[in-house]
């Protein structure tokens, strides 16, 4: 698998992230393509742009996206919106997030229009009619932090929930993924009671993959063994402190 690539995950849905083999944390942003419509979802940093840019370019031209989606506002996933606002250059762009996030984010200097799911019931309408649906997952692991669901293609884009740890990386998850799961939900996730209701709310979902934030993408297999390990395992709260 060439990472020095945009990879298409679904059609139309492509993985524009940046491989370090020397990191054991990875960012993925994706980017939907819907016709002439282009949708990306948590673009990345400020040292990360040129990769994702260059991947973004290689698939669309930038003026046909039309909204920036963020999960949260931590500068791995949203420092780079204002250099994407440059770069884009549209008087209509819309960023999507939920409202509590956007005070933190106004501290990045953005200029476009926000769109805030939460009074728009929780859902967005592409051009062609396509339907994003936003899943809240507050708390995983800041209060505003949402997932993102395509109707069309069945994927959640999870943000931070199912991220994972791994010193041997790749796009999707393997047989280890568990405990690179564990290792990146145990401190960074507050309460088990809390990721337990997020997690019965996304199981109701119809689900053909999982697209987290960080870590590697679950398949729909397996899908259903990284819900119920999430369920159990002891978090935040729930671990002692040293």
């Amino acid at each position: 698998m060439n990472y020095d690539e945009a990879i298409e995950i679904a059609p139309g849905i492509y993985w524009v992230g940046f491989y370090d083999k020397t990191a054991n944390f990875h960012c993925n942003p994706y980017l939907i393509v819907d016709g002439d419509e282009g949708y990306l979802i948590d673009p990345g940093s400020v040292p990360h742009f040129p990769i994702v840019a260059r991947k973004v370019i290689s698939i669309i031209d930038p003026k046909k996206i039309s909204t920036l989606s963020v999960s949260h506002q931590d500068p791995d996933l949203a420092g780079s919106l204002p250099v994407f606002e440059d770069l884009i250059n549209r008087d209509d762009l819309k960023i999507v997030t939920f409202k509590r996030v956007s005070f933190l984010l106004n501290h990045y200097g953005i200029r476009s229009k926000y769109y805030f799911f939460e009074e728009n019931d929780n859902r967005i309408r592409l051009k062609s009619g396509r339907e994003l649906i936003f899943v809240p997952t507050p708390y995983l692991h800041t209060p505003g932090a949402f997932g993102t669901y395509d109707t069309k293609s069945k994927i959640l884009f999870s943000g931070d929930l199912f991220g994972a740890f791994s010193d041997d990386w790749d796009l999707y998850a393997g047989p280890n993924y568990n405990h690179q799961m564990e290792l990146f939900h145990k401190p960074y996730m507050p309460s088990r009671e809390i990721m337990r209701l997020v997690l019965e709310n996304i199981e109701k979902l119809d689900l053909s993959m999982i697209a987290s934030q960080h870590g590697s993408i679950i398949k729909k297999e397996q899908i259903k063994p990284s819900i119920d390990f999430l369920k159990n395992l002891e978090v935040g709260t729930y671990l002692k402190m040293l």
